[in-house]
């Protein structure tokens, strides 16, 4: 039935269905030498855990496995200043034991695994776009959707997924990118990079108020932008049945109408029940459900092409378990 559904829609829109294949996996030994300091939530042992429970429930083995490379230069600086590339590869070099504010720690190592998180990203979007993978799932660090073209904070240097979306437009001339955001918190860094551009939808859903203090429901976009950018605040204790309804009524809609070409998921999963920084309720079944919408927009939308980028996180055992729920998700 669901084939002759797709092939339905494939004749009255022009859209191919989603290709058969594998999910991808984006992973790299170097991601766990960023070192943010003793205590630091986001630390190397969110990826550890992620890819021992992948290996012990045995989705490891069923993942294609893709090597990231470097991103180059000019693609960072498509969202970020040269200036502050500049800025934050010194200050590693140098040294320093943060970037801009407290909570950015870094290490000696740090600017080249975030620009190895960076093409870790980019990979994902080749495997995807040629056809080597349906979809990719990156478990990089260091997260990215606070990260402003000129400043690092919420423990983000550069901001992976904007990034991706220039790449995604200017090398594949596909130019409408919808991202989905659930991460608990509002990711003001990917929203700015496009709050005046028509060609990305930007679905943000969150805690609020709470860090890092945007994200209002009135926060709709700006010039040629106006509409583009849609934000669902939630109060503290909100659980699945919250987060699911919000995606299936106030993402759907828009996002089927806005018809994208690709989509990319800032997937933080610190909404979990027992995360200790983000006071929501959501279960590790709960992200799999929002994946399967995702997942069916994309289906409808772009021939499946989606890849997810991690995020914020850190229960190690909820993470871990969400984010095998999540991939379990991608694969069916």
């Amino acid at each position: 039935m669901a084939d002759n559904w797709f092939s339905l829609i494939a004749q009255v829109t022009g859209k191919k269905s989603p290709a058969p294949g594998k999910t991808g996996l984006i992973y790299h030994k170097s991601y766990l030498l960023h070192d943010t300091g003793k205590d630091h939530p986001e630390s190397p042992q969110r990826l550890k855990g992620i890819i021992e429970h992948l290996k012990e429930t045995g989705v490891l083995s069923e993942l294609l496995r893709i090597e990231p490379s470097p991103a180059p230069i000019k693609w960072i600086t498509s969202i970020h200043t040269q200036q502050y590339v500049e800025h934050v590869r010194e200050s590693c070099e140098d040294g320093g034991h943060y970037l801009d504010s407290v909570d950015t720690g870094i290490s000696l190592e740090s600017y080249e695994v975030a620009r190895l998180g960076v093409g870790g990203v980019l990979k994902a979007v080749d495997a995807v776009i040629t056809g080597r993978v349906k979809n990719a799932f990156c478990a990089i660090r260091p997260p990215g959707h606070h990260a402003l073209a000129d400043r690092a904070m919420g423990f983000c240097i550069f901001n992976n997924v904007a990034i991706a979306t220039r790449y995604i437009q200017e090398k594949y001339g596909l130019p409408k990118v919808l991202i989905v955001d659930w991460d608990v918190h509002h990711g003001n860094g990917t929203q700015a990079a496009f709050y005046d551009d028509p060609n990305v939808l930007y679905f943000s859903i969150h805690r609020y108020p709470f860090y890092p203090g945007s994200g209002a429901e009135k926060e709709k976009g700006e010039g040629k932008g106006l509409g583009g950018n849609i934000n669902v605040p939630l109060r503290a204790g909100c659980g699945d049945r919250e987060y699911v309804k919000a995606l299936e009524d106030k993402l759907k809609p828009p996002a089927i109408a806005f018809d994208p070409d690709f989509i990319i998921i800032s997937a933080g999963f610190d909404a979990h029940k027992d995360d200790p920084l983000g006071g929501m309720q959501v279960t590790a079944k709960g992200f799999a459900e929002m994946t399967r919408i995702v997942k069916e927009i994309a289906d409808l939308c772009c021939e499946g092409r989606v890849i997810s980028v991690l995020e914020g996180g850190y229960d190690l055992i909820g993470l871990s378990e969400s984010v095998r729920a999540h991939i379990s998700a991608l694969r069916e």
